[in-house]
């Protein structure tokens, strides 16, 4: 895996970062920063993908349990620490998981099976911050 990062000089304190799988991803900075808020911050896209990794995981797991699942959400909040490096100190993941005659307990376990196990973006980031995990199950 790699990706190539490029700073956009002219737009104050911009990045492209181009994937290995050819994807283009446009990061900014806060404004007080020198930034123009014109996309997410870094932190913000490694937040998003420990939530998109997860919820990869979940679906695949409770496809591959046969159940009818059709919609997969992640709701992820974060806390960082104060001082230099502002590593995440708290990360909670709220799944709102949709499917038919979905067993709460085949969600609750896929996503057990995701934070212990398969998604390394959460087990990584578990290693400065506490990671916590909440869902629903809804019908349909």
């Amino acid at each position: 895996m790699h990706c190539t990062i490029n700073w956009l000089p002219e737009t104050g304190m911009a990045f492209s970062a181009e994937t290995g799988s050819g994807h283009l991803l446009t990061m900014d900075g806060a404004p007080d920063g020198g930034g123009r808020n014109l996309a997410p911050r870094p932190m913000e896209t490694l937040l998003a993908g420990a939530g998109g990794c997860t919820a990869y995981d979940v679906v695949l797991i409770l496809k591959r349990g046969r159940h009818d699942v059709t919609g997969c959400q992640v709701k992820a909040t974060a806390e960082r620490a104060h001082e230099d490096p502002k590593v995440f100190t708290k990360l909670h993941l709220h799944f709102t998981v949709r499917g038919r005659a979905l067993p709460p307990v085949a969600v609750e376990r896929a996503i057990a099976l995701s934070h212990e196990k398969y998604c390394s973006a959460t087990v990584m980031l578990g290693k400065t911050a506490a990671v916590t995990t909440s869902f629903e199950v809804l019908e349909g």
